[in-house]
């Protein structure tokens, strides 16, 4: 009977904490906006004498923002209140909209364009929750994206910009809004600035690096208390869920 006793409190035990670390599951869709930051690192070095200017090719410059969207699904994990471990799958198109340089002359030329990157990325966040009101709860997020590329077309600048890394890395910081406005699925809002923390290595004379701005939106199922009240466990006095 004893050993029953155990075996079922060890249960108890297994279940709540595991339903403790398990906060919520949801999905989102988001709507951004990206650009490129080129860097020539032969600018120094232009010869006008040399008629093959390829140290003009491409110019420094900021491209302009190419605007696209992003889908995906995560996970939201940790017992404690404040603090939370967010993973997720997402799928996101990015780019920049370049105009074409001569390569001997350095000119502008007509040619406008879009480098389109399609990516398949894994994200983790510590999500820092803050306090609960009435109508729901602010916090803010702070991560890395590891990032895949799927595909791309890129029509300007393509000795650069077609072989950017198929595996690369970048920071995240946003900030969001959870809505309770049912009592088990939130809707929510997020705005998040993701940049490259470092130039991507040298290629054809020039490096880059990528910004975007994204805004999302979407729903979150939190448990029940119930999953995490059982087994004669304290009453719990956390958040709203």
């Amino acid at each position: 009977m004893k050993r029953l006793l155990l075996t079922l409190s060890l249960i108890c035990s297994l279940t709540l904490v595991n339903a403790q670390f398990f906060r919520g599951l949801g999905i989102f869709v988001g709507a951004n906006s990206t650009a490129h930051r080129y860097r020539n690192l032969g600018s120094s070095q232009k010869d006008p004498l040399n008629p093959v200017f390829t140290q003009y090719y491409p110019q420094n410059h900021y491209s302009h923002d190419y605007q696209s969207f992003a889908v995906g699904l995560f996970a939201e994990f940790l017992r404690y209140d404040h603090i939370r471990w967010q993973t997720e799958i997402e799928y996101t198109n990015k780019g920049a909209i370049e105009k074409e340089v001569d390569w001997y002359t350095g000119q502008r030329t007509g040619v406008v364009g879009a480098n389109v990157y399609q990516y398949l990325q894994w994200n983790n966040y510590l999500k820092f929750m803050g306090n609960i009101t009435s109508r729901g709860q602010w916090y803010t997020m702070l991560g890395v994206k590891i990032e895949y590329n799927l595909a791309r077309a890129t029509p300007i600048f393509t000795p650069i910009s077609g072989t950017f890394p198929k595996l690369w890395w970048s920071g995240d910081a946003g900030i969001g809004f959870e809505f309770f406005t049912w009592k088990r699925l939130h809707p929510f809002i997020e705005f998040h600035y993701n940049p490259d923390l470092m130039y991507q290595p040298p290629r054809a004379g020039s490096s880059v690096r990528s910004r975007t701005f994204e805004l999302r939106i979407g729903l979150i199922y939190r448990p029940s208390k119930s999953s995490i009240d059982d087994c004669n466990a304290p009453t719990y006095h956390g958040n709203y869920y």
